[in-house]
């Protein structure tokens, strides 16, 4: 069962990795004149929205739901924050690996192609969506009935099982 102490680091934890995330989306086209720098940031950003899945799926598997064996239950319920967080972790990439290869040689001209902006409208829209089904999916995980049996669950169990 997750702790309250625990949940605390733990959401503490995500919002800080998403944080940096926004911090990166917002000020990176400021140092595009340093594109070594700007590439770390990018490599940065990919990494801890891949941490951020990946702790959601932690607290995923934390969960009572989870080890009763109601995953579906599970997905089905949050399937639009694991469907966003994977939009959002390719269309960062791929925005990513567009802007560094058009601006790695020359970073003094400004490249700025109508596909690159489109990639770069739809990867922030996807970012703002990304933003608040995650910190929704993060909070409602902190609901103590994911993590104790309940009569919730026992309505879901036999839902399932008939």
């Amino acid at each position: 069962m997750l702790q309250t102490s625990n949940y605390s680091l733990v959401l503490s934890l995500q919002f800080l990795l998403l944080s940096y995330d926004l911090f990166v989306n917002s000020f990176s086209e400021l140092l595009r004149m340093a594109p070594v720098i700007q590439l770390v940031l990018f490599i940065i950003q990919d990494i801890t929205i891949l941490f951020n899945v990946i702790i959601i799926f932690l607290m995923f598997f934390n969960t009572f739901v989870f080890q009763a064996g109601l995953v579906n239950l599970l997905f089905h319920k949050f399937k639009g924050t694991i469907i966003l967080s994977a939009a959002y972790l390719a269309l960062s990439i791929s925005f990513h690996i567009w802007v560094m290869n058009c601006r790695w040689e020359n970073s003094n001209i400004f490249v700025w192609t109508n596909g690159m902006q489109t990639l770069f409208v739809f990867q922030r829209l996807v970012a703002v969506l990304y933003y608040y089904f995650y910190k929704r999916t993060a909070i409602h995980l902190g609901d103590p009935r994911f993590y104790q049996d309940s009569v919730w669950l026992r309505k879901e169990f036999a839902h399932v099982r008939s």
